[in-house]
Order: C-alpha cells, then sequence, then structure tokens
C-alpha cells in the first residue's frame, strides 16, 4: 500500500479486514486475551513472537491506529499514548537519565516548556533553551558532550514559528544525536518532518489528527533511521536485564527506538490509551485530509482580512507573505500550514479580554486544533506558569490572542470577529 497517495493511506491503512469480517475498525474493550497454552504465552513475554497479551502495551485497535500513523508520517513503526504530554515524555526518557542533556527550541508549547524544565530537571535531564532562528554556529555552542537530542515544533503553538527542519537536522546529525519533532499543528497532511531529517516523530494527537476534541491522546513515531549503536545510546545498545539481556539495537534492528519505548517504558508507565479512544481517533484521522485543507483555507482568509482592519495591531500567519516565516513555510509546508492564527488587538491585555468575551461564534477554550472555532488568551491562561522572559522567548505578548480556526463558513467566521470588534 506504499503507493497510494496520503489521502487514501488517511483511510485505507492499519486494518485490513479478512473476508466476512467488520468493514470498519472494530474496538477491542477488552485488557487482556485468551490462549491455548503457557508456551505460546511465554514467547510473547520473551518477544519471540508478535501478539497481544494486555492492552497496557498492545491491543487490536490501538495496533491497527498505531501502523496507520506509521504510514502517514513515513516511519516504520509507532506507539499511541494516553495524551500529548505523554508522548513527549517517553520519547525523551527513552534515551536520556539523570545527568544527561537536551537541547530544544525556546518557543516550543508552554506545557512542554513545564514538561522540560520542571519535570525533567527533577529527574536529573538538563535542558537548555533556544532561540530556533538562531544560526547553526551559534546553536553549535548549546551541544555538550553528554547532549543526546534536540528538540523543535515543525509550528509552534502558539507562537507559530516554523522550525527550520534540515537546519536542526544538521545540528543533532553532526554530533551523533537524534532530532525529535513535534508535528502537531502541521500533521502528516501538510508536513512530514522523517523527509526532512527527523529521526523521531511525536504528536499530541487531541488536536487535528481527532479533530472533534473528543479523545486524549499521543503519538510516537520511529523513522528508523538513526544509528543508536554509536557509543552515545547505551540503554539501547547494552543489555536489558528486565527483558533476559536483550540487546534492542542488535535484537530489533531499525525498530529499537520504538520497541524500546513500549516494552520497557510502557510496560512501566503504563500511558496507554484506551481502545475506544484509539476508534475515536481513528475516524479522525480518515478526514484528516480534507479538514487540513479547510482550516488552512479559512485561516489564511481571516489572517488578510484582519490585516485591514484598523484595531487590529498585528497578524501573524506563515501563509501571510510579510510572515517572517513565508519562505520556510513555502519550503516544509507548501499545501499550508495549519488552522491557527495569532494576532494583537490594539489596546492591550483589557482589550483583548472584552473581545474574546463578546465573541458568540467562536468559543474561548482550553483546546486548539479541532473543527469549531476557538480563541483564548494563552499568557493568562495556558501558559501562565512561565516567567515574563519564557513567555518572551516563547513569542507571548500580553496582547497575545490565539485562534484556531474551525471548518465552519469562513463568512460566518469573520462575521463573529467583526461584531466582537465592534464592541470595543
Amino acid at each position: 500500500m506504499n503507493n497510494y497517495h496520503i489521502e487514501t493511506k488517511c483511510i485505507q491503512e492499519g486494518y485490513q479486514p479478512k473476508n466476512g469480517e467488520a468493514r470498519v475498525l472494530p474496538i477491542y474493550q477488552s485488557t487482556t486475551y485468551k490462549y491455548d497454552s503457557s508456551e505460546h504465552v511465554g514467547r510473547l513475554f520473551d518477544l519471540a513472537e508478535e501478539g497481544f497479551f494486555y492492552t497496557r502495551l498492545s491491543n487490536p485497535t490501538v495496533d491497527c491506529v498505531e501502523k496507520k500513523i506509521a504510514a502517514l508520517e513515513g516511519g516504520i513503526g509507532a506507539m499511541c499514548t494516553s495524551s500529548g504530554q505523554a508522548a513527549s515524555l517517553i520519547s525523551v526518557i527513552n534515551i536520556c537519565s539523570a545527568g544527561d542533556h537536551m537541547i530544544s527550541a525556546a518557543t516550543i508549547y508552554g506545557g512542554t516548556v513545564n514538561l522540560f524544565a520542571v519535570t525533567l530537571k527533577r529527574m536529573g535531564i538538563e535542558v537548555t533553551f533556544v532561540d530556533p532562528d538562531a544560526p547553526l554556529e551559534e546553536l553549535q555552542k548549546a551541544v555538550r558532550e553528554n547532549t543526546k537530542l534536540v528538540f523543535t515544533e515543525t509550528i509552534s503553538n502558539p507562537a507559530l514559528v516554523v522550525a527550520d527542519l534540515e537546519k536542526f537536522a544538521t545540528l543533532a546529525h553532526s554530533n551523533n544525536i537524534p532530532l525529535f519533532v513535534d508535528n502537531t499543528f502541521a500533521t502528516p497532511i501538510n508536513c512530514r518532518p522523517i523527509e526532512f531529517g527527523a529521526d523521531i516523530v511525536v504528536h499530541s494527537t487531541s488536536k487535528y489528527m481527532d479533530g472533534h476534541a473528543v479523545a486524549l491522546g499521543g503519538v510516537i513515531i520511529d523513522s528508523g533511521n538513526f544509528n543508536w549503536d554509536n557509543g552515545k545510546f547505551p540503554g539501547l545498545s547494552t543489555p536489558d536485564a528486565s527483558y533476559h539481556g536483550m540487546v534492542y539495537s542488535r535484537d530489533c534492528g531499525r525498530a529499537a527506538f520504538i520497541v524500546k519505548a513500549r516494552v520497557q517504558l510502557m510496560r512501566d508507565l503504563g500511558s496507554a490509551p484506551s481502545p475506544n479512544n484509539a476508534f475515536l481517533l481513528n475516524i479522525g484521522l480518515e478526514t484528516l485530509h480534507l479538514r487540513m485543507e479547510r482550516h488552512c483555507s479559512n485561516a489564511q482568509t481571516v489572517a488578510e482580512h484582519l490585516l485591514n482592519n484598523d484595531k487590529i495591531a498585528w497578524v501573524n500567519y506563515p501563509g501571510l507573505p510579510n510572515n517572517k516565516y513565508y519562505d520556510l513555510a513555502n519550503k516544509y509546508l507548501p499545501q499550508g500550514s495549519c488552522g491557527v492564527i495569532s494576532y494583537g488587538i490594539k489596546g492591550g491585555r483589557e482589550a483583548a479580554i472584552k473581545y474574546m468575551d463578546s465573541l458568540k461564534l467562536a468559543a474561548i477554550v482550553v483546546h486548539v486544533a479541532d473543527a469549531r472555532t476557538g480563541v483564548l488568551h494563552p499568557a493568562s491562561t495556558t501558559h501562565r506558569q512561565l516567567t515574563d522572559q519564557q513567555l518572551v522567548d516563547c513569542g507571548i505578548t500580553p496582547d497575545l490572542i490565539r485562534m484556531s480556526i474551525g471548518i465552519e463558513n469562513v463568512d460566518d467566521i469573520i462575521a463573529d470577529i467583526e461584531q466582537a470588534l465592534a464592541q470595543l
């Protein structure tokens, strides 16, 4: 099926029913599975045979969705998690432990900043946050002997910084470390980071992949391209005592990273998605290509409209020709970036709050990237735990409004914005 276009893969990949089986992916709502012999179960626990023995590690419904997402991103394997935060955490600690260091773009989502700067620090993992726009020579100065990975977002939330993926890949690979990319906002419909050098891709599937704000989830995709047996990653290249001395890089080949994440960390942390959530995610994936086209076209239209309103201080959207990241967006996201725009209201924080409270179609929600238009003031909500300097580093100003443009009729969205602005 690798010859199919991505639109077809959204629908056809992952689940292949046999003769007489359900055409639609079933929900296997079971924690456990029955076998005819102890020997068979033993082979499963030894990883000598593929199969399902406990839903914390794998489940038939979840497995089909993982296969679909891996196909969409061009990876060799994927592992779904209970949330996007769980995906980010597991991906990092799969290769990092106390005493290690990583590099991250400073403009990433505020919740991920807290995960890296607070929780990972408590675990003994140090993070250096860098300006994603800095030249390669400047970024190289952040690399240390114990640096294990570089992390960035394809499109940052909410600053909408478009990462120069090839620059970050060069930084990582010239130092024999992998590049991790959060591709949540772009989705594999608009960008496939593996094609530009990413080694590991993560998503919050709660956003565009689900598309309807009904199921929390995350996913880790393994490109299968990185050489983990280079002396920097003993967790992957030396025996794992909890699996009878298995050496992942030797015994699992290109799938070493994703196998270790599942059989070691998912086994021990238990951040597994429910089969029902995986079923809902699959339904969202089937229309992802259609929805992303509408999200992007609506966002482009709204952004262009806001440029002409004298009550708007500024508009930030990568699809605008005057945008700082317009050229990078054309390079990495030629079909469109995402449905999220940010803009400032003249009058600052108070005017922004009054404007948001006057919206009728667009709801104030602590969410982004689903079918309905939503709006939020990040500085006082999702990013309120950050320091003033961290807010500046993330590209967040007091007047910044993040608007997630839905798939409604764009004229209705614009009419709602205009009536709210008229209240100022």
